[in-house]
């Protein structure tokens, strides 16, 4: 499928069939699951919004959960090819980069504290921002419930993975 838009608009409230769909792909049963934050082309889920704070009290700071095992995989594979590396040198070697990734920061902050705060993890975002790139997974997923221009370790990502025939944004792969 090559079809752009998604079947339903993102960061929903996940249905009964979402949470399914969620579980199938993760393995397990998801955990603090507030909305869909991104949906493949197909409709399916990418990534999951969570709540900062799970059921049994946990602080939770992944407020963007990658759950499609396709883009899991390609993230993994950057992972592995040791990109988190590559990334954070550039954050080092680029101040208007670093700047975009620390307002990156900002943004996900903003979007956990809607959910609510959780002061154990305030001002903690997750995959290693504003500093450097410890986990591809987070940023990719931020990038795709924010969109293009929020998270450009995330845009960055995408686009090394689309490059590499690993995985793409406009084509199902589920």
């Amino acid at each position: 499928m090559t079809d752009t838009a998604p079947a339903r608009p993102a960061d929903e409230t996940a249905t009964p069939e979402d949470l399914e769909v969620l579980a199938e792909q993760l393995g397990r049963t998801p955990r603090g699951v507030v909305g869909i934050a991104a949906r493949c082309v197909c409709g399916r889920p990418l990534v999951a919004r969570t709540a900062p704070r799970l059921d049994d009290g946990t602080p939770f700071p992944t407020t963007f959960y990658l759950t499609a095992p396709p883009v899991v995989a390609a993230a993994s594979t950057l992972e592995a090819n040791g990109v988190m590396k590559e990334m954070t040198a550039a954050l080092e070697d680029d101040a208007e980069l670093a700047a975009a990734y620390r307002r990156a920061h900002e943004h996900y902050l903003a979007q956990r504290e809607a959910l609510g705060h959780v002061e154990e993890i305030a001002g903690i975002s997750a995959g290693g921002m504003p500093t450097r790139v410890k986990c591809i997974h987070v940023v990719t997923a931020h990038a795709l419930a924010a969109g293009p221009g929020v998270n450009p370790m995330g845009d960055d990502a995408l686009a090394r993975m689309a490059e590499a025939g690993l995985w793409r944004r406009d084509r199902c792969s589920c």
